[in-house]
């Protein structure tokens, strides 16, 4: 019987069975009633002008004709080839005595055969020779029509489980939430509450529909989610269905796609046919952009692949139905810009809702609900967590309180501790410790460099404090240095960007300052360093030489990097490369120039990291002797140029 739970759900266990055995029993049935009942007598074949001595001689007891194919019984047991037929040729037949045989007769023999056989008092048989061959047919073909049998019902059986066979290609796979269901609601989003605002319009519609329609108001038919991956789309489309209480169908728009031509769309009309009967409800479509990409664009070929088919089909159901039937279509995606025009016009995703990545007062509420059932220590600060986690999002931090909790339990705590989610956070950001044993030259030129970036932290003006130094190896890095900043920056100044590059330059400038040559150890630092020195120019203008112009193409048209057309001429692009070189190299030679006029310090901080391995910012401060400068107001920074969200930024 089923278990209360299963009852509740509405859900049975079934056990189950052993199917493969039953097979295998009836093949060897059918074996054994075939060997049994129609045994193969032994027999020999033997040449037609041998059959008619033997009827000659009076030697045939009786024939059966199928045919052309004559076989019979002798009546005394008779070998062929006979014995004493001189030396055997090496191919002939070895000799076999049976009182049974087999013949063929020559479509040319003579015409009497009948007569000679009722002179000798041969007994005369005939078989349906249509009969015969149905009946070798079913001998013949009886495993494979078993097996094919047993195919047709384990199909069967998956299709009732699965919803869907061998000919259930065309069937949305969609997931069904209903209310039935343990459901989230907007209590359980936290620190995106703009996005949020934007969809409590549609729970109220789908709970009260009448108050729109009676002033001729229509809902958006579709809503599109635009956010960085981990942002929350996904869950802030299961709130808006569990707030409203209606059914949810949920899928991954390359579910659509499928090898065989036409599957796609197929699924795309069994969908929304679903949810035309569940209405009101909400599909959900998630990384549209998937099957959603511009048509034509250069990264397909042919205009009638399976995905444009699916596209298409979502267009055209997104135009027949009605927004008063109740459906709402959802879809989520962090490629925006690669989107159809035709999917972004009024009258299907006309509402678009940008998630951004959650603030310092957002992580705090973030972190609050993913720690909600988690026993935290009392030295943690979910305030003070969140400041030293900025550009984190929702799926970055549930997996950053999930790892401290993995941290704690395996160290037999009963609680989760500070220590515990610093080290979560290092783990996640570089990596887990690596014990390897490092020679004392590497782990001397690993220290320095580390102090490098340290040192400059604290030495520049309008740096971010550094917030931890380390030379234990994670991952691929030997050491790193933390910096966090100040407070959340949706833009950055320029002057903040070059101390960027100087503070990453300050490792490879610290082995040249004190053992003469460059490593192998600063290749991140050169990546970051390059990477933002080319966006200053490319990007946001912050060339004198080359101008306040942006050289980035607006679409990439799905192409690779390397396709791409390049909106500016060569010549610029030698512009933009000795721009991008003059900015990082005044930026080595400033962190070269600074290092150089604190040794002392560059020394002294090296050896704390040699001796202690890991440094936090005030013991930093110790082993230098620097004072920790003050904070300038927000105001006093100077002005700011279009960037993107801050994040912690992590030396190597």
């Amino acid at each position: 019987m089923p278990t209360p739970k299963e009852a509740a759900s509405g859900r049975r266990s079934v056990r189950p069975r052993p199917w493969w055995l039953l097979f295998l029993v009836i093949m060897l049935a059918n074996y054994l009633a075939t060997q049994f009942f129609f045994p193969d007598p032994v027999s020999i074949t033997v040449p037609y002008t041998f059959f008619k001595q033997q009827v000659e001689a009076g030697n045939v007891a009786d024939v059966t004709s199928v045919g052309d194919a004559i076989q019979g019984t002798f009546k005394s047991n008779t070998t062929y080839p006979p014995k004493g037929t001189g030396t055997p040729a090496a191919d002939a037949p070895t000799p076999r005595a049976s009182i049974q045989f087999r013949t063929q007769r020559p479509a040319f023999a003579d015409q009497d055969l009948e007569k000679r056989l009722d002179d000798k008092g041969v007994v005369i048989k005939a078989v349906d020779e249509n009969a015969s061959s149905w009946f070798k047919l079913l001998i013949g073909f009886g495993p494979t029509l078993l097996l094919v049998g047993a195919f047709v019902l384990f199909s069967r059986r998956a299709a009732a489980a699965a919803g869907s066979g061998l000919f259930g290609l065309g069937r949305s796979r969609a997931k069904r939430y209903s209310e039935e269901q343990p459901k989230v609601t907007f209590d359980d989003v936290a620190g995106i509450d703009e996005a949020e605002n934007e969809l409590i319009e549609l729970v109220d519609f789908l709970k009260n529909p009448a108050k729109y329609q009676r002033l001729g108001g229509t809902v958006p038919k579709g809503v599109l989610l635009i956010g960085a991956p981990g942002t929350g789309k996904t869950l802030l489309a299961r709130a808006v269905a569990g707030q409203a209480g209606v059914p949810f169908f949920s899928l991954s728009a390359s579910e659509f796609i499928e090898m065989i031509v036409g599957v796609g769309a197929s699924r795309v009309r069994d969908l929304f046919k679903q949810a035309r009967e569940a209405a009101p409800a909400i599909i959900f479509i998630d990384e549209l952009d998937a099957i959603g990409r511009t048509r034509g664009s250069g990264s397909q070929i042919g205009g009638h692949d399976e995905r444009e088919q699916t596209l298409n089909q979502i267009l055209t159901e997104m135009d027949g139905f009605d927004s008063r039937e109740g459906v709402i279509v959802l879809a989520a995606t962090n490629r925006a810009d690669v989107l159809d025009q035709a999917l972004l016009r009024p009258g299907r995703f006309d509402r678009r809702v940008v998630v951004q990545r959650p603030d310092r007062a957002g992580r705090a509420a973030i972190l609050a609900v993913h720690t909600k059932h988690v026993p935290l220590a009392p030295d943690v600060s979910l305030e003070r967590l969140a400041a030293e986690t900025p550009g984190l999002v929702g799926a970055e931090l549930r997996n950053l309180v999930n790892e401290a909790a993995l941290l704690a339990a395996r160290k037999d705590g009963n609680t989760v501790g500070a220590d515990d989610f610093a080290e979560a956070l290092q783990k996640i950001t570089l990596g887990p410790a690596r014990n390897i044993l490092l020679n004392p030259v590497d782990r001397q030129r690993t220290a320095y460099h580390e102090a490098g970036h340290a040192l400059l932290g604290l030495l520049i003006p309008g740096s971010d404090p550094v917030h931890r130094v380390s030379i234990v190896p994670r991952g691929m890095a030997l050491g790193a240095t933390w910096q966090l900043p100040i407070d959340d920056r949706t833009s950055y100044a320029e002057d903040y960007l070059r101390t960027r590059i100087t503070c990453a330059l300050g490792g490879r400038a610290a082995e040249k300052i004190v053992y003469g040559v460059a490593t192998t150890g600063a290749e991140n630092d050169l990546q970051q360093v390059t990477e933002i020195a080319r966006r200053m120019v490319l990007r946001w203008g912050m060339s004198e030489t080359l101008g306040p112009i942006s050289f980035v193409a607006p679409q990439d048209d799905g192409l690779p990097a390397a396709f791409q057309q390049r909106p500016y001429s060569e010549a610029t692009s030698v512009l933009i490369d000795a721009e991008v070189r003059r900015i990082v190299e005044e930026s080595h030679r400033e962190a070269a120039r600074l290092l150089a006029g604190h040794r002392d310090q560059l020394d002294a901080l090296a050896h704390a990291l040699l001796s202690a391995e890991s440094l936090n910012g005030a013991e930093i401060r110790a082993a230098t002797g620097l004072m920790e400068r003050p904070v300038p107001e927000p105001e006093t920074r100077g002005p700011v140029g279009a960037g993107a969200g801050e994040t912690a930024v992590v030396l190597r």
